[in-house]
């Protein structure tokens, strides 16, 4: 099970970071402050399944930790921009890939989180 959690989750992650990317060579690296952070979120996040995927399964708790609340940040980001703007750039539901975006996030976050608690627990049980 824990597999497939490692691999779920890598794949969102490394979605989210694809998504990101498209959208920072689509035009949104022309904007202030929005465009550097798409493009770091795009890096950080390939990085972040990469390590999911190449962790030992002692580390893999606090990885799919900081992995999980990357996406949730950038979740977090992502209604900020919906609702009251960020950094001065407001988004719309209707933008290409907001909804798809909206999707791997959630998802992303649900999975990695049950991934870290998964492997914080396994690395608390007492070895027979």
């Amino acid at each position: 099970m824990r597999l497939v959690l490692r691999l779920a989750g890598a794949g969102l992650t490394a979605a989210m970071a694809a998504i990101h990317l498209s959208l920072w060579d689509d035009g949104y690296r022309d904007l202030d402050t929005i465009g550097p952070l798409f493009l770091l979120n795009g890096v950080v996040g390939i990085l972040l399944a990469l390590a999911l995927l190449v962790t030992p399964v002692r580390l893999l708790g606090p990885v799919a930790a900081v992995t999980a609340l990357f996406t949730a940040g950038t979740l977090g980001a992502l209604f900020l921009s919906l609702t009251t703007g960020l950094f001065g750039f407001d988004e719309s539901l209707d933008a290409d890939l907001v909804r798809p975006t909206l999707y791997v996030e959630t998802a992303g976050v649900l999975v990695l989180t049950i991934l870290a608690v998964t492997a914080f627990s396994h690395r608390r049980r007492p070895r027979r």
